[in-house]
């Protein structure tokens, strides 16, 4: 029974001294920090026999997950080319982007304020959906098209996908529970962590998902 494993990672710190809510807005890069949490992920990737079969990486055409997939590469291509094996090339794909979001632009410290205007009550009327903006089920519907592309694309083999936060989380929401909606305080995805879902190629069913966080201790 052949299956495919996604290795679904979040992209690494960003660069944020204004503390915004950036969202899908550009010129967001990693930080210093974000970059040597990618170069982690990397090293578990590539040294992890469970991980260094990886045919193919793809990206959130976003600055912070396209820079974190091209060092993920990079560092998945230094143990290729002493095996001899072709090099990863980093693809783009939208429905990898993230949630979007009609904050965006606003301190993060800001937020709360900003919904107790009346002005915005509408956008606050559902938090589980969520009313702000994409909601999780559209964000987990796309993630899903995507996934089951690539399970049809690579059988048998693993890829990568550079993330968001939020469009990991409720896809896995919507493969384990049915339901991809949540309370955004009670993510498990961890900064340039990694979330593998494997799936069988015919039915396209979840035969097993883990976590990894290599890049928990990266100051």
């Amino acid at each position: 029974m052949p299956a495919t494993t996604i290795h679904f990672v979040r992209h690494g710190k960003v660069y944020n001294p204004d503390h915004l809510l950036y969202e899908r807005l550009p010129d967001f890069h990693l930080s210093e920090q974000g970059a040597r949490m990618a170069a982690a992920t990397a090293r578990f990737m590539a040294l992890n026999p469970a991980t260094q079969a990886v045919v193919a990486v793809y990206a959130s055409p976003l600055e912070r997950a396209q820079e974190t997939a091209q060092i993920i590469a990079d560092g998945m291509n230094q143990m290729r080319k002493s095996q001899g094996r072709k090099p990863l090339e980093l693809m783009s794909d939208e429905r990898l982007i993230e949630a979007g979001n009609e904050f965006r632009g606003q301190r993060k410290d800001r937020w709360p304020l900003m919904a107790l205007q009346p002005a915005n009550w509408s956008l606050m009327s559902n938090l589980m959906e969520p009313s702000w903006g994409e909601s999780y089920r559209a964000i987990a519907e796309r993630m899903r098209d995507f996934a089951y592309e690539q399970v049809e694309r690579y059988p048998g083999q693993q890829i990568i996908a550079v993330s968001h936060e939020s469009p990991i989380w409720a896809f896995r929401r919507l493969l384990e529970t049915g339901k991809p909606e949540h309370n955004m305080l009670l993510r498990h995805t961890a900064l340039a962590s990694v979330t593998s879902i494997t799936f069988d190629v015919e039915s396209k069913n979840v035969l097993g998902i883990t976590y990894a966080n290599p890049a928990s201790g990266v100051q």
